[in-house]
């Protein structure tokens, strides 16, 4: 495997890399801060709406997608080197957790033709409705149900953390469609306009609320929501892949949503920042990037953070091969997260008690992105699916293991 860039792929980045420092500026970035709590969807503001213009019109939104659906066609590390650039400095160009892999995936012919247009163009967005209050990370105890009723379903439950439900246009639901069968098999994917009538969303705020946290930091949004649905009625339209077998779209869709630089920098923007702050930066006096024992820590983390960078290539190239991607998402969904929580408790241990300042305090450091991570890194072993569950997928589809239930059993025989 070649891990070095072509001359064009490096001319590539070096292109973006010009667009970002000659159009991407404060006002822009501050507009699609997924931290303040706006109320209007994040990124729609008109100094970003024409920065989206300008990025759709040089061919960089939806790289990967096919020609006849608005994209570009092209190849995924193309769109991940193009995606990193952007990343870093605040932009989300990035369609993970946009519903757009599932849609791909698994969607109708009339569904890939509405939706993915409009998702690469930033016209609709979805805000994910998975979680429920008493069935936390354990996705297949869901209650939120969908009852047929002719061409129609309807819709009634609660679900947790929507983040960003206020700002979307779309929810992409989880809701059990057959209560006979095993819990699994029962769950069914709907694609539903927010503004459809019986749907309600009410603010969680969240530890991050007050002051805000800086855009560079790691789950640092102010805001969450729960969703209430009150005999919400949607056409049949809505709903996405078969009904009954939303289980296998939704761990599919997650799955692909987890493949791209903006997952990746998600659990390695912290080695980052902490090796450009040491590197010319002291405390009272103190220039941890002079000791050799955080000089040692930090190389050490950093060769960790090579591992999620490796892991998320290797996504790519299977991905792109055509090839079976089957446990290698939930194995970097274990290794990344747990990876930025180590970082995150060494960053502590180096600026003492300077890494608990939040951005308001006069001497916080970076205004106050390392005391914000310290806050929002540890939900990342649950966020999109959590580390535990993620070992037992790795178990059962990586390494042929029978589930726990199954081992139980066994023993009990």
């Amino acid at each position: 495997m070649d891990f070095a860039y072509t001359p064009q792929q490096e001319a590539l980045r070096r292109e973006v890399r010009r667009f970002i420092k000659e159009n991407v500026t404060p006002e822009v970035v501050a507009e699609m801060d997924p931290h303040a709590g706006a109320e209007r969807p994040r990124g729609q503001g008109p100094k970003a709406a024409a920065l989206y213009q300008k990025i759709h019109e040089r061919g960089w939104l939806g790289i990967t997608y096919p020609k006849q659906y608005g994209g570009q066609g092209g190849d995924r590390i193309t769109q991940y080197i193009v995606e990193e650039e952007f990343t870093r400095v605040g932009v989300n160009i990035s369609l993970g957790g946009s519903g757009a892999p599932a849609i791909m995936a698994a969607g109708t012919e009339e569904q890939k033709q509405y939706y993915i247009p409009r998702l690469i163009k930033r016209e609709i967005s979805f805000c994910l409705g998975f979680t429920e209050p008493h069935a936390g990370a354990d996705l297949a105890n869901l209650r939120c149900s969908a009852v047929r009723d002719g061409d129609h379903y309807v819709v009634n439950g609660q679900k947790m953390y929507t983040t960003g439900a206020h700002a979307s246009t779309h929810i992409y639901l989880m809701a059990r469609t057959n209560r006979d069968v095993p819990k699994h098999e029962g769950i069914s994917i709907f694609l539903i306009p927010m503004d459809t009538p019986g749907i309600t969303v009410r603010p969680l705020w969240t530890i991050q609320n007050n002051p805000t946290a800086p855009v560079s930091t790691t789950y640092g949004a102010s805001r969450t929501n729960e969703t209430f649905f009150d005999e919400v009625r949607v056409p049949k339209s809505c709903l996405l892949g078969e009904e009954n077998k939303g289980w296998r779209v939704g761990s599919m869709g997650l799955n692909l949503d987890r493949v791209g630089a903006s997952r990746y920098l998600i659990s390695v923007r912290r080695d980052e920042d902490i090796v450009n702050w040491v590197k010319n930066n002291s405390m009272d006096g103190f220039a941890p990037g002079k000791d050799p024992a955080i000089r040692d820590k930090i190389a050490e983390l950093w060769i960790e953070a090579q591992v999620c960078r490796l892991m998320t290539m290797r996504s790519m190239s299977i991905v792109e091969r055509g090839g079976q991607f089957t446990y290698e998402g939930s194995a970097e969904k274990v290794w990344a997260p747990e990876h930025g929580v180590r970082t995150t408790e060494a960053i502590t241990q180096m600026l003492g008690p300077y890494a608990s300042l939040l951005r308001t305090s006069p001497h916080a450091i970076e205004d106050g992105v390392f005391g914000h991570n310290v806050m929002g890194s540890f939900q990342s072993g649950i966020n999109h699916g959590s580390v535990q569950v993620m070992r037992d997928q790795v178990a059962r589809r990586g390494l042929g293991l029978p589930s726990a239930r199954k081992s139980k059993k066994v023993e009990a025989k």
